[in-house]
């Protein structure tokens, strides 16, 4: 008998001890981090609401209840009890009952309301019934992304479960090594904006953290054939972690599949759905770019197939040396800050992904409240001496002066703008400036992904900030559904009938300008005078928004690189600083100093060269910490 085998033994002989006797546990399985016990008695189980906190408390495990499938009423049956439990004014408007798993998938207009107070309705939906309650939000905006996402792990149901199993396996398998070590060897954004990705390993374990491109560049990707990457196979990895969606951080996940990477990806479930949308968009842009894709679409279906979602503040055994929590970065939607707790106390890693550290309109701000953490990964991408931001009243209040200026003199405002974040963000103040008068009401014109990345927010309006997800769980109060914003669905029609029109507002992919429709904006509006282009979001260095930043004013069209025709660009062109979803340099250093205690190393990553020297050198002499601007294919020994 395996080891696992005899965990599992072991623990249902506990779980026996310790439940009352009138409760039947037929089997315990590891699915993914969780223990998943079933019962013929769940009835009994949901009566206790102390039960499984108990035994999970005591276990140290992440705990699932399900009943055993002999033990299940009709679904027919079921179905009414289940209405009959929950409310009206929650809105049900599906259910979807799994034998094999003794669950019911509720799809809800109201959540909470389905859960309960302390999942009290949740309990009552099982003592009715016996079948296990799972719960999901009907989205406000209809997603084809959600949509497609939850009908395919649904068509995906049984592989799942025996991927999940097999990952339980690997994650409580014995410690094979007495060493003790830990290393980060850098794959890529170090002195450079672009292509994030890391490995964190032990004698036991090896985790990538990340796989993205590099905005600008068709070539330079992370250095995944390196021995400590893939050089040694793609299963030599025991997980991948990803801290949010951008492309700068997801594009290259579903290359992994490409090289035979089987395992899970742990991230947010607002992240696995957004990293669906822009990978498959990704391979969309190239081929449309006669360029070849590195990967095919059905590997963006595995690492959806693969993901685990995590929530924030759970703590999670990824490995047997392992454990990793999520904590809200403030970036994007679902954006983690990725803390890694290594061993028995042996060491503790946070990689931080991209973060804001101040509440902005979209989201809470950055967490930094950790119990321990001895080295952080911090990016840089705003580190250098004089990269502080403007603030952001003065950045809304210049940003309404513009629109309004280019609205009197009958022109029309286009904004590149990045589909997730940004795009929302902008929404956000253009709905309330209208609303308020301080702007004309025109058209708004959301071009590209940004209507679909809206959607996708509303579904998850947990992840935002506290007052703004109040707003969304009332439809006459949803913001991204006013009057004005216009989905441009029609393609170059549509558009060439906007730009006939009168005054109004084009906000459109991509955010950096590097492809997408955001081009033909140009192409139909580049030569209008009295019309302008407001840049509000970081121009990584070689990008096209950044030659036009700079100066650029002869534009390629047609074709990537300068591959084909060209137009000289005669509409204004302004910087409006202060959107980006980035910390600048007094964010960075507020994070680390409201740290408590204080990591005792940083590395100063993902930023310029300029970025991560400069953000390095002031952790150093303002906090007597040990600090470094690596380069990428470094290695770090800890302890």
């Amino acid at each position: 008998m395996s080891t696992v085998e005899n965990q599992l033994e072991d623990l249902q002989t506990t779980i026996e001890d310790e439940v009352p006797n009138d409760i039947t546990i037929t089997e315990v399985r590891y699915e993914g981090p969780e223990l998943v016990i079933y019962t013929r008695d769940p009835k009994r189980f949901a009566s206790d609401g102390d039960l499984v906190r108990q035994l999970a408390s005591q276990l140290r495990k992440r705990i699932t209840v399900r009943p055993d499938p002999a033990s299940l009423s009709r679904a027919e049956e079921a179905r009414e009890q289940v209405l009959d439990v929950i409310p009206d004014e929650a809105g049900v408007t599906d259910l979807d009952f799994h034998v094999d798993t003794g669950e019911v998938v509720i799809e809800a207009e109201k959540p909470g309301m389905v859960i309960g107070r302390h999942g009290t309705t949740l309990r009552e939906i099982t003592q009715e019934t016996g079948w296990t309650p799972e719960v999901v939000r009907t989205p406000p905006i209809e997603s084809s992304t959600v949509k497609n996402v939850r009908n395919f792990l649904k068509q995906e149901r049984n592989e799942r479960r025996d991927i999940l199993e097999r990952i339980g396996r690997q994650i409580h398998r014995e410690e094979m090594s007495d060493d003790q070590w830990v290393r980060i060897t850098t794959l890529g954004c170090c002195r450079e904006v672009g292509r994030a990705s890391f490995i964190l390993s032990t004698p036991e374990t090896r985790v990538l953290v990340d796989c993205g491109d590099k905005p600008g560049s068709e070539d330079e990707v992370p250095y995944l054939q390196v021995p400590e990457a893939l050089g040694s196979g793609a299963n030599s990895l025991d997980a991948v972690v990803l801290t949010h969606a951008h492309l700068d951080h997801s594009a290259l996940i579903p290359l992994l599949f490409k090289y035979g990477y089987d395992g899970p990806i742990y991230t947010t479930e607002p992240t696995r759905d957004l990293m669906g949308l822009l990978t498959l968009d990704y391979l969309d842009v190239a081929a449309k770019e006669g360029r070849a894709p590195p990967y095919e679409s059905e590997m963006v279906r595995e690492a959806i197939k693969h993901t685990i979602p995590l929530e924030y503040g759970d703590v999670t055994d990824i490995a047997p040396d392992i454990k990793l929590t999520f904590h809200n970065a403030g970036h994007i939607l679902g954006s983690s800050i990725s803390h890694f707790h290594i061993g028995d106390g042996l060491y503790n890693v946070a990689f931080s992904g991209d973060i804001h550290y101040d509440d902005t309109r979209l989201f809470n701000g950055a967490v930094n409240d950790f119990p321990r953490v001895e080295t952080l990964v911090l990016e840089s991408t705003y580190g250098g001496r004089n990269d502080y931001q403007t603030d952001q009243e003065d950045s809304e209040r210049k940003l309404k002066h513009v629109i309004k200026n280019t609205l009197e003199r009958d022109g029309k405002v286009v904004i590149p703008a990045f589909a997730v974040g940004r795009s929302q963000e902008i929404m956000l103040v253009l709905e309330e400036a209208m609303r308020e008068g301080e702007i004309p009401t025109v058209p708004v014109h959301l071009d590209g992904m940004i209507w679909e990345a809206t959607a996708i927010h509303t579904t998850y309006p947990e992840y935002l900030r506290d007052d703004l997800r109040e707003r969304i769980f009332h439809d006459d109060a949803n913001p991204f559904l006013a009057d004005q914003f216009n989905h441009i669905d029609g393609g170059e029609d549509e558009r060439q009938e906007v730009a006939d029109d009168g005054p109004c507002i084009v906000l459109s992919t991509s955010g950096m300008m590097e492809g997408g429709p955001i081009m033909s904006w140009l192409e139909h509006l580049g030569s209008e005078e009295d019309s302008t282009l407001v840049f509000v979001g970081y121009q990584a260095e070689g990008t096209l928004g950044s030659r036009i930043q700079s100066g650029r004013r002869e534009i390629p069209i047609g074709g990537r690189n300068g591959r084909g025709s060209s137009l000289t660009l005669d509409m204004d062109v302004e910087t409006v600083d202060g959107f980006s979803g980035h910390a600048d340099r007094q964010g960075l250093e507020n994070f680390v100093r409201t740290m408590n205690p204080r990591p005792e190393k940083v590395l100063c990553v993902h930023g310029d060269e300029r970025s991560t020297q400069d953000l390095s050198s002031a952790l150093y002499h303002d906090f007597n910490m040990r600090t470094f601007a690596p380069k990428n294919l470094e290695t770090f020994r800890f302890i």
